[in-house]
This record gives structure tokens, sequence and C-alpha cells, in this order.
């Protein structure tokens, strides 16, 4: 069986990462919102994940289902609105896939628990307008890529955070069918959706510190080629 405290330096440097990163495209992140929402995404989750970074610098010896049980109560308590519940009642809810530690087959659990209870809570669908749009083909990528394409973990992130990119964009031009952005109706249309944009920055933080680690290591490896496309996401690749 897997140590569970396998990936704990990981986990924490990915949570700091993701903090940096937020705190740096709050004002980006609160633009998109206010063309669409309630103009404090932005501002939201930056206070959530800075409060996350100062509850994990606190832990004592934790794994990485702790750190992650820690972040996902932070974001829950200090992010307003429905952003609180999908993000940190998804870590939550997630993190027990962590208790073996941070591995391929480990990873791979927690982003489909993920994606289910941000599912679930949200009660959103592909093409709705929502982060969902960025978390399916997200997740289905990283799982066939290392599954059915046999890539490295650090690979599959690098095509996972391609997913993310297409389904940030795959928000521009549909309507809004869940949140505030669907009171605009076809208004909507033409904007990209704040929280799949937020969740393209944290993959893209979560690839970066797994690269961080494996040059620390002496291991850049890399291929990122997936010769077909991941399978429920084929109406988002046009």
């Amino acid at each position: 069986m897997p140590d569970g405290t396998t990936g704990v330096k990981e986990t924490v440097a990915a949570v700091r990462n993701v903090a940096d990163r937020i705190e740096e495209e709050r004002e980006y992140l609160t633009e998109l919102d206010s063309a669409i929402g309630d103009a404090d995404h932005g501002a939201n989750l930056d206070r959530g994940f800075q409060a996350a970074v100062e509850q994990v610098e606190a832990l004592e010896d934790p794994t990485p289902e702790e750190i992650v049980q820690t972040v996902g109560t932070a974001l829950l308590s200090e992010v307003g609105g429905a952003a609180g519940p999908l993000y940190g009642g998804g870590l939550m809810q997630a993190s027990g896939e962590l208790a073996d530690g941070v591995t391929a087959e480990t990873t791979i659990a927690f982003a489909e628990a993920y994606l289910k209870s941000v599912q679930e809570r949200g009660d959103a669908a592909v093409g709705q307008k929502t982060m969902v749009d960025t978390l399916v083909p997200a997740v289905h990528t990283y799982r066939k890529s290392i599954e059915q394409d046999d890539l490295s973990p650090l690979a599959a992130l690098a095509k996972t955070v391609a997913a993310c990119e297409r389904g940030v964009d795959f928000t521009l031009p549909i309507k809004a069918e869940k949140g505030r952005a669907s009171y605009l109706g076809w208004r909507s249309v033409g904007h990209q959706d704040p929280g799949a944009t937020s969740t393209l920055f944290i993959v893209e933080e979560i690839l970066a510190t797994a690269r961080e680690t494996m040059e620390a290591e002496g291991d850049v490896e890399e291929d990122a080629r997936s010769p077909t496309t991941p399978d429920g996401v084929k109406n988002q690749e046009g």
C-alpha cells in the first residue's frame, strides 16, 4: 500500500502556488465576473486561498488528505456565494481519495470525486457555461492520458491544461444556464465564464508545481502526446 504521506511537500507547494496565482489574477477574474456575475469571484477566491495557505502552514506533519481537507474547509468558510460550496465542498468531498498519498491512481480518483461533487452541488452539466465546462474535459483527459495512453502524470497534466483551455474557450459562445449569469439570457453569449477560468489557473499551477518537483529531482521527461480525443468531450473539440 502507498505511503499516506507521499506528496506532502508537493501538495503544500501547490496550495501556495495556486494562492499566488489567484492573487495575481484577482482583478482579471473580477473583470470577467463583472460582465455576467456579481463582480466578486476574484476577491472571494483570493480571500479563500490566502486563508487556506495560512491554515495549511499551521498544520503539523499533515498528510496530503489533511492538507486538501484544510484547503476545502477554508474555501467553504471564506469564499462567498456559490463558489465556496463548489470549490471548498468539492475539495473536502474528494480529499479522502488521497488517504494513500499522491499517486497517479489516487489523483485520478481525486479528480473524479471532485468533478462529481461539483456537478452534484451545482446541478450543472457541460454546455451550461460553468466551471464544469472546464472540469469535464480536464478530468476525462487526465484519466485517459494515464490509463489509456500510458503517459506519465506530468505529461498527463500538460494534456489536462490544454483540455482546460479548450473548456474555457467553449464557454465564450454559449448561453449561461446556471447562476446569476443565466439571468442575462443571450446577453451572456460572448463572455468567458470566470469559474471555468479560475479552474484553468488552478490546474496550470498544479502542473507548474509538478514540473518544479520533477526538475528538482532531476527528472524532466515530459511527453504530452495523446493520439485520441477523451470520451465524452468530443462536442467541445469542434
